[in-house]
């Protein structure tokens, strides 16, 4: 049950499980993107705070510490525990996040329920992990252990605050590790209040620590430290291309990066088009466009082109724009000023471009960051709205001919997150995906994420995993 303007509880620092002020005493406004009211003032971390947040974790990973010493069982059991308070609060958290971010109520429900599958998930590889037997040639007996990392500096971005959260720490925690979470400046409120829930569980100090703060500062505080051992980041390309450098002139700590995304969906004409127009449809326009692996670039067969194209657009005019706290509403403003104004020039240079505006284009309403639902058609590939990552409800219409061309032009991209296809021709749909460029390729769905599944990035999207066992894999060492 949706509830209305959710009291904020928590606004400070958490480090080694208590609520402190930053040592600078600076605060910083988060703010509604309903209205563009400030919600409320969040403790602003810095270089200082970083310090203090690492100091706590070192000791949290000491070798006689509570956190290394507890059996395996035991951290699943409190990574369960953390799954069963965040369901407890389920709805108090979905609200917050809607306040905090502006998407619609059900959307962040929806990412509440995916959060809690992916803490469980992990809690239950906690006492799986293991090493190998070798048998090695010569008269020797080889064999491995894995091994936690130790501290991991977690980036969060500000599109699925609270999701992205637990994508971090559910493997950095089951795996041994120790945690300083940044989450955006932009949407603080729901990780600092999940930062009371990892108290309530039983977790010990310093094990997990929250630091609010901005990219410059605490961000690449995080990022530079040298007893920082690893670090992983969701958000732009441009800002992931920072962090790898930083992360190589400090101590080389490892790193995983899953950045931008401008990936393809493409209709062949053997579609079933009902079903690709609505799958189309909600793969750009999700969380108002705010996706990395959206669907942003949409090639249909030239024999159906005219079709899908009058069906796009019929169901982006239909589509709901308004309060997100309101269970009809399927879109909600943009995160924040900043993310509506470039959404909106954007818009403006595919117009000026000659991509065909079929509909939207225009702010919705005279307070906050909503955005029409948008349709172009007749988009060509050398277009701003075609290379660049834009990030808002922005559906983008291409036609094609060929298979051979049609791979050709998916590929032709600095970015290489996701891809998809519809096709009832499974030999096609199998050719399809092993030669798209493509962390993960959907075959007749789109956006099919689930904790047992590894995702991440080629080319400039990134690299490294998240979920499924290979996301393990990028917070152990194998000695």
């Amino acid at each position: 049950m949706v509830i209305k303007n959710p009291e904020v509880k928590y606004t400070q620092l958490f480090i080694n499980n208590e609520w402190v002020n930053s040592v600078s005493g600076k605060t910083f406004e988060t703010v509604n993107p309903v209205t563009g009211e400030v919600i409320t003032r969040v403790q602003e971390g810095d270089k200082a705070d970083i310090e203090k947040a690492i100091k706590a974790a070192r000791q949290a990973f000491a070798l006689n510490s509570k956190w290394r010493t507890i059996d395996a069982s035991e951290r699943g059991r409190l990574i369960f525990k953390l799954a069963d308070l965040l369901e407890r609060d389920i709805d108090y958290l979905a609200s917050l996040e809607t306040l905090d971010n502006g998407k619609p109520f059900k959307d962040a429900l929806w990412d509440m329920n995916a959060a809690i599958a992916s803490l469980r998930y992990y809690a239950g590889w906690a006492d799986k992990i293991h090493g190998k037997v070798i048998p090695a040639d010569g008269p020797f007996l080889a064999f491995t252990r894995s091994e936690p990392i130790g501290v991991c500096g977690q980036i969060i971005p500000w599109n699925f605050p609270l999701f992205m959260m637990a994508w971090k720490i559910g493997p950095a925690l089951t795996t041994g590790n120790v945690c300083i979470v940044k989450p955006a400046e932009q949407t603080p409120l729901s990780a600092l209040y999940l930062a009371s829930l990892v108290k309530e569980a039983g977790f010990p100090p310093g094990v997990v620590n929250v630091v609010p703060g901005y990219g410059p500062t605490a961000g690449a505080a995080l990022v530079e430290h040298r007893s920082v051992d690893k670090v992983a980041f969701t958000g732009s390309t441009e800002v992931g291309r920072i962090i790898q450098a930083s992360a190589g002139r400090s101590n080389t700590k490892r790193v995983t990066l899953e950045m931008g995304g401008k990936s393809p969906l493409v209709i062949f004409e053997d579609a079933d088009i009902d079903a690709a127009v609505l799958t189309a449809h909600a793969g750009v326009f999700i969380n108002q466009g705010q996706c990395c692996c959206a669907s942003s670039r949409i090639f249909v067969h030239d024999s159906i082109y005219d079709k899908f194209v009058q069906r796009s657009v019929e169901l982006a005019k239909k589509r709901v724009v308004g309060d997100p706290t309101d269970l009809t509403t399927q879109q909600g403003p943009q995160v924040d000023e900043e993310q509506f104004n470039k959404i909106l020039a954007l818009i403006d240079t595919g117009r000026k471009q000659g991509a065909n505006l079929l509909t939207g284009g225009q702010r919705c309403g005279s307070k906050g960051y909503f955005i029409q639902p948008t349709v172009f058609s007749n988009v060509t590939d050398d277009m701003t709205i075609a290379t660049e990552e834009i990030f808002g409800p922005v559906q983008s219409l291409f036609k094609f001919s060929t298979f051979d061309e049609v791979i050709e032009r998916c590929n032709n991209t600095n970015y290489g997150l996701a891809a998809g296809c519809f096709t009832r021709d499974i030999d096609r749909a199998i050719r399809f995906a092993q030669q798209v460029q493509a962390g993960s390729v959907w075959i007749n769905t789109f956006l099919a994420l689930g904790p047992q599944t590894p995702f991440g990035g080629f080319k400039e999207s990134g690299f490294g995993r998240e979920n499924g066992e290979d996301g393990l894999h990028e917070y152990l060492e194998v000695k």
